[in-house]
C-alpha cells in the first residue's frame, strides 16, 4: 500500500508520531527509512524542546555535583569458606556441600554483613550513639543537637534509640559486594571522614567475625539444653509407659517369653520378639495331638486286620512255634492217610493234636488282638485328651488375644518412646563432640585502609550522566507530545492515509441533525454540497451510482453522512434509495420512523419481493430500505451474490444506491460491501479518530479491492482545530443512530 505510507512532504502537521505507530503497531506496509525519516522529522519539529533538556539537565547535575560533599570510601576483603575442617565424621553434625545450599549459604553471610544487629554492635563498641559529630556527619541534626544539649543524657531508653539510629546511618552507608566466582567478599563503608571510613569498616568486620563464633557456640549450646529437656521429659514418658505395660500384663495375666530375633534396628543391633506362654504350650501340645492322631489311626488300622494276619501275629513268636509245629502234626497225618483210612488210631492221635494246635493258636491270636484293641483304646483316649487340652488352649488363646490389644498398644508406647530416646541420646552425643569444634570460617584478606581520594563526586560521571538524561527526557517529552496529538483534527492531517479529502463538516449542535438538514441555508447543508461537489469528480460519468459511506469505528456520523448525501441528491431531482446496511445495529428505520420487519436481511436470505422492502419517505423524497431483522451471522448472507444482485436491481430503478454500512474495525461485513459498490466514502471523526486506527481501516477496504473515493471529515470545531486531543464530545448526529453509541 504504497500511497499510504509515510509521506515527508505533507502538511505542516502531519503526525508524524501516529503514522509511524500506525506502520509498526498495525502491521502497515513501511520500511526502515520512512521510520527514521519520521524520527528525524520529529526531533527537528521538537529540537529547542530536546535541546532545553539537555541543557537543564546538564547545569542541574553540574551545580548538583558542586554543591555535593565528598565522600570517601575505605573497602576491606573477606575470605568465606563454606565449611569447617571436618574434625568429625559425625552424620548430620555438619551439612553437606551442593550447588544449590553453596548459593544459600553465602547469600545468607551476605545477608548477616548488612544485618541491623552487627550495625548496632558496631555503634556500640565505637560509642557512635554518644557522638554528636557521627550524626551531624550524616545529616541527623536532630539527634546530634540533642547530645549536645544534654550529654549526660544516658537512660536505658534514649541509649537504645540512639544505638537504633546510629546503626541505621552505618547499614545506609555500608555496601557489600562478593567478588564473583571465588570465596572474597568486598565490604566499603562510605563517609564524609576518610579515617573514619577505615575505622568503621575495620571494626565492621571484626564484629562480623566475632559474632559468627559466637553464634556457633550459642547454637550448640541452644542444642544441648533443648536435647537435654527432651531426653528428660522422654525417660519420663519411656517409664511410664513401662509401669502401664508390667501393669496391664500382671491384671491381665498376660505372660510371654522370648522368641527368635526379629529384625535389626536402626543402630545395626537386633531385638528379640515375644510370644505369650499359652501360645508356647498350645504348639506344644498342637505337636503332641498330631504325634497321638498318629498313633491313634495306626492302631485302628492294626485292628481292623483280617483275621489273625496282623503284623503283630506274624511276628509273635509263640504263635510262629504253634504254627510250625501244626504244619509237621498235618503232614505226618496227610503222610498216615495215604497208607490207612482216618479212624487209624495214630491219624486220630494227629488229628487230635492238631486241633488242640487251632486252639491254642486261636487263643494266641485272640491275646494278640485284645492288646491291640487295648492299645488303639489307649491312643483314643490320649487323642481326645490332647484335643481337649488343644480346644482349651485354644480358646485361652483368642480370649488373650482379646486382652492383648490394650497390651500392644503399651508395647508400642514404650518401644516408640525408647526409639525416641535413643536417637536423642545418640544426637546429644553427637552434638557434644561436635561442641568442642570452634574453627573460623571467615577470615580478613585485606583490611580496610585510610583513602586517599574521594570516591564522590565524579564530575565527568555526573556531567554525562546529566547530558544523557537530559537527552533522555527531551526526546521522551518530543514523542509525549507527539503521541497526544495522535488523532485527524485537521483537514491537512487526511494526507497521512493517502486519500484526497471530500469536505468537512461542521459539528452540529442540535440533537437531531434532520432538523438543521431541513434547512436548505444551514452550513450543515452547505458543508454537504460541497462533498457532491467533490463527489461529481471521482469518476469520469459524475457522482458514482452506488456508494458506500462507512467509518473506522460507531459514533463517527456515517449514517447522518449517508442520509445526508442522499437527501442533497434527492434535491436535485435524481431518484435516490438508501439502503441500511448495518444489520448488527440498523437505526435508518428510527431516524425515518418505520418498522424493520422487512428488509435488506431478507433479500439476501432469498426473498424477492423488493416492492415491499423499499419505501418512500413523502417529506423527503428519498427510498429507504432498512436492514430487516438481525440474522445470526450478517458476514455470511453477504458473501452470496444476492448483494451483487440486489445492487443491480436498485441500480436499474434508481439514480443512486447509498449504503450506510458497519464500521470497519472489528468486522467483517464492510469489506465485502465495499468490493460491491463503485465507491466508498470514509468518515473520519475530528479530533476523535486515532491515526493508526483509520489507516489499518483505509487498508483493510484497499485489501477488499474496494474504491475509496476519499475522506469525509466530520464534526469538525474550527475552535478547537489547534487544541490538542482529549477533550470529550458528545455525539449530536443522528437520533437513534447506530453511531451514537459509544465505541
Amino acid at each position: 500500500m504504497n500511497d499510504s505510507t509515510f509521506n515527508p512532504n505533507h502538511g505542516d502537521n502531519p503526525r508524524d508520531l501516529g503514522l509511524l505507530q500506525g506502520e509498526v503497531n498495525e502491521g502497515a506496509r513501511g520500511d526502515g527509512a520512512s521510520l527514521v525519516v519520521g524520527y528525524l522529522r520529529i526531533a527537528q519539529r521538537r529540537k529547542w524542546l530536546i535541546l532545553g533538556a539537555v541543557a537543564v539537565s546538564a547545569i542541574l547535575g553540574l551545580l548538583l555535583t558542586l554543591l555535593m560533599t565528598p565522600l570517601y570510601t575505605s573497602e576491606a576483603t573477606l575470605e568465606i569458606q563454606r565449611e569447617n575442617n571436618r574434625l568429625t565424621q559425625v552424620k548430620g553434625v555438619e551439612p553437606d556441600s551442593s550447588g544449590s545450599a553453596d548459593m544459600e549459604f553465602y547469600q545468607t553471610q551476605y545477608g548477616l554483613l548488612q544485618s541491623r544487629s552487627l550495625a548496632e554492635r558496631v555503634a556500640t563498641d565505637m560509642r557512635l550513639y554518644a557522638d554528636p559529630e557521627f550524626f551531624a556527619m550524616f545529616g541527623d541534626e536532630e539527634t546530634a543537637g540533642a547530645i549536645r544539649e544534654n550529654p549526660a543524657a544516658n537512660s536505658q531508653v534514649t541509649r537504645q534509640d540512639r544505638v537504633r539510629r546510629a546503626g541505621r546511618l552505618l547499614l545506609d552507608n555500608v555496601n557489600v559486594a562478593p567478588v564473583r566466582l571465588s570465596r572474597l567478599v568486598s565490604v566499603r563503608f562510605t563517609s564524609p571522614d576518610p579515617r573514619f571510613s577505615a575505622r568503621v569498616i575495620n571494626a565492621w568486620t571484626r564484629h562480623f567475625i566475632e559474632i559468627t563464633l559466637e553464634r556457633r557456640v550459642e547454637a550448640t549450646s541452644y542444642a544441648r539444653r533443648f536435647l537435654e529437656q527432651q531426653l528428660e521429659q522422654l525417660r519420663a514418658r519411656l517409664e511410664t509407659s513401662e509401669r502401664q505395660l508390667v501393669s496391664y500384663a500382671s491384671q491381665q495375666r498376660i505372660i510371654n517369653i522370648p522368641s527368635s530375633i526379629s529384625s535389626s534396628d536402626a543402630a545395626g543391633g537386633s531385638t528379640m520378639t515375644e510370644r505369650p506362654l499359652v501360645a508356647e504350650d498350645l504348639s506344644a501340645l498342637n505337636e503332641q495331638l498330631n504325634l497321638a492322631t498318629a498313633a491313634r489311626i495306626a492302631a485302628q488300622s492294626r485292628v481292623r486286620g483280617t483275621g489273625g494276619a496282623t503284623v503283630e501275629a506274624l511276628q509273635n513268636q509263640a504263635i510262629s512255634s504253634l504254627r510250625e509245629r501244626r504244619a509237621e502234626l498235618s503232614a505226618e497225618r496227610a503222610r498216615l492217610l495215604t497208607q490207612f483210612e482216618p479212624e487209624y488210631p495214630p491219624a486220630m492221635a494227629l488229628s487230635n493234636q492238631i486241633q488242640e494246635l487251632d486252639r491254642s493258636i486261636g487263643r494266641e491270636e485272640g491275646r494278640v488282638r485284645s492288646t491291640l484293641q487295648d492299645t488303639y483304646q489307649a491312643a483314643a483316649s490320649r487323642e481326645s485328651a490332647l484335643r481337649a487340652r488343644v480346644e482349651g488352649l485354644q480358646e485361652d488363646l483368642l480370649n488373650l488375644r482379646g486382652r492383648t490389644i490394650q497390651y500392644n498398644i503399651y508395647q508400642r508406647d514404650v518401644d516408640t518412646n525408647r526409639q525416641l530416646y535413643d536417637g536423642l541420646l545418640q544426637r546429644y552425643k553427637e552434638i557434644g563432640v561436635a561442641g568442642g569444634v570452634g574453627v573460623n570460617n571467615v577470615a580478613i584478606v585485606d583490611p580496610g585502609q585510610i583513602p586517599l581520594s574521594p570516591s564522590s563526586p565524579n564530575f565527568i560521571r555526573n556531567l554525562l550522566l546529566a547530558l544523557m538524561l537530559g537527552g533522555v527526557v527531551g526526546i521522551g517529552l518530543a514523542f509525549a507530545f507527539e503521541q497526544i496529538d495522535e488523532t485527524i483534527s485537521l483537514p491537512s492531517d487526511v494526507q497521512i492515509l493517502g486519500l484526497p479529502l471530500l469536505g468537512t463538516i461542521p459539528k452540529s449542535d442540535n440533537v437531531d441533525p434532520r432538523e438543521e438538514l431541513g434547512d436548505p441555508k444551514s452550513s450543515l447543508v452547505e458543508a454537504y454540497l460541497s462533498t457532491q461537489t467533490s463527489l461529481a469528480f471521482t469518476t469520469d460519468h459524475g457522482i458514482p451510482k452506488s456508494l458506500t459511506v462507512t467509518s473506522t469505528r460507531p459514533a463517527e456520523g456515517k449514517s447522518t453522512t449517508a442520509y445526508a448525501i442522499a437527501l442533497s441528491l434527492a434535491r436535485t431531482g435524481r431518484q435516490v434509495v438508501l439502503v441500511d446496511a448495518d444489520m448488527r445495529s440498523p437505526s435508518l428505520h428510527s431516524m425515518f420512523a418505520v418498522d424493520n420487519k422487512l428488509g435488506l436481511s431478507n433479500y439476501l436470505t432469498g426473498m424477492d419481493n423488493l416492492g415491499e422492502m423499499v419505501r418512500t419517505d413523502i417529506a423527503s423524497g428519498l427510498a429507504l430500505m432498512s436492514a430487516g431483522p438481525s440474522p445470526p451471522n450478517a458476514a455470511e448472507l453477504l458473501v452470496g451474490d444476492r448483494l451483487d444482485q440486489l445492487i443491480r436491481e436498485l441500480s436499474t430503478r434508481f439514480d443512486h444506491v447509498i449504503l450506510d454500512a458497519p464500521p470497519v474495525m472489528g468486522l467483517a461485513d464492510t469489506p465485502l460491501i465495499a468490493s460491491r459498490v463503485e465507491g466508498v466514502i470514509f468518515v473520519v471523526e475530528s479530533h476523535e479518530t486515532p491515526t493508526s486506527l483509520a489507516r489499518v481501516a483505509v487498508g483493510r477496504l484497499r485489501d477488499a479491492q474496494a474504491r475509496v473515493l476519499g475522506v469525509l471529515l466530520t464534526k469538525f470545531e474550527s475552535k478547537r482545530a489547534h487544541y490538542g486531543y482529549g477533550y470529550d464530545y458528545g455525539y449530536g448526529y443522528g437520533r437513534g443512530d447506530s453511531d451514537a453509541k459509544p465505541a
